[in-house]
């Protein structure tokens, strides 16, 4: 069958690269993927798959039945929408859509997608089981896996395989890592409230900029000094707004950012730290703070077992061309 399989895949190829840049020269935003996802569900419905489309708003779910009685199912997940950016390339399948491109690799990602289904559903012995794909929209803005999973898509499934390309990774190599993957991505936004005043006054006034600083430094510092460094935490503040002119004391402070941890442990207690560092450095100058902490998706945990199945994938001797890059090697128990 792997040969099967091999030879099925390299007399796709061409297709796949007309796929893939149909895909990536008509990007489309999160939650606006009408005509990706219509794309994506016409090429799942000529393989013979069930297809059924707007599963959570824009994404498309189609089933390749197996046969026997194996009732398990495996899902393959892709996302499909693009981000809100201008291309400047001269190629002949640049984006065709002003200030939007695919520039984060969901054009491979769905193409890949696409490929499994269209290689499986050629192979002249069925697999058993159920093959669910499932076509995300939203990543970009963290909700799309939601708005799918409250649509039932995760029902009965008994594992799930996803990629995501990675420009270190050379062309012709797949990348394999045991446990954490990629991190718990949270939304953080604070408000700082001050009293204003003359700039030259400073003693008179509560400083929100100042105090804001000083947030961002202890936060920063916090995380270096408190937190376990084998579990580490990214916080990063990238929006700040505050005051009127440069001669006033400004009175209020927003800032906005992102907060990104690998393990669970850790996120589960991060609004709460968060909110105790912030409310106490506010409240040694006396101002009042207000933090607003968005739960955005968890860290991805890859399974040990199925980690080690895609592994022995990548090394096995039929796809030779393959390089298999493990960057973090399995536990020992």
């Amino acid at each position: 069958m792997l040969s099967e399989i091999k030879n099925i895949a390299e007399s796709l190829a061409p297709r796949l690269v007309e796929i893939r840049r149909h895909i990536h020269a008509n990007p489309e935003l999160s939650g606006q993927e009408y005509q990706t996802a219509a794309y994506i569900a016409g090429v799942l419905s000529s393989c013979g798959l069930s297809v059924q489309e707007a599963v959570g708003k824009t994404g498309v779910k189609g089933e390749l039945a197996g046969k026997g009685s194996d009732r398990r199912i495996l899902a393959i997940r892709a996302d499909m929408d693009a981000l809100p950016i201008q291309e400047r390339t001269d190629l002949d399948f640049a984006s065709r859509k002003p200030g939007i491109m695919h520039a984060c690799g969901h054009d491979v990602h769905a193409t890949v997608g696409l490929g499994v289904a269209m290689v499986l559903s050629r192979l002249s012995e069925p697999l058993g089981g159920k093959i669910r794909f499932l076509f995300q929209p939203a990543e970009e803005i963290a909700q799309g896996a939601n708005w799918m999973i409250r649509e039932g898509v995760m029902r009965d499934v008994s594992a799930v395989l996803g990629l995501h390309v990675f420009p270190s990774i050379p062309a012709r190599s797949i990348g394999v890592r045991y446990g954490a993957l990629t991190a718990a991505a949270d939304d953080l936004e604070i408000f700082i409230q001050g009293e204003s005043g003359h700039g030259a006054r400073p003693h008179e006034a509560i400083d929100a900029i100042w105090i804001a600083s000083q947030v961002i430094t202890t936060l920063q510092q916090a995380i270096s000094r408190t937190q376990n460094p084998l579990r580490p935490i990214v916080l990063t503040i990238g929006q700040i707004s505050g005051g009127r002119a440069p001669n006033v004391i400004a009175d209020q402070v927003r800032m906005a950012g992102t907060v990104r941890s690998l393990h669970p442990e850790t996120h589960a207690h991060l609004p709460e730290w968060i909110e105790s560092l912030v409310t106490n450095v506010c409240s040694t100058y006396n101002a009042k703070c207000q933090v607003k902490y968005r739960r955005g998706v968890p860290s991805v945990q890859n399974d040990q077992f199925l980690t080690r199945l895609v592994e022995e994938a990548g090394l096995e001797p039929t796809f030779r061309t393959l390089n298999c890059h493990i960057s973090c090697p399995p536990p020992e128990t």
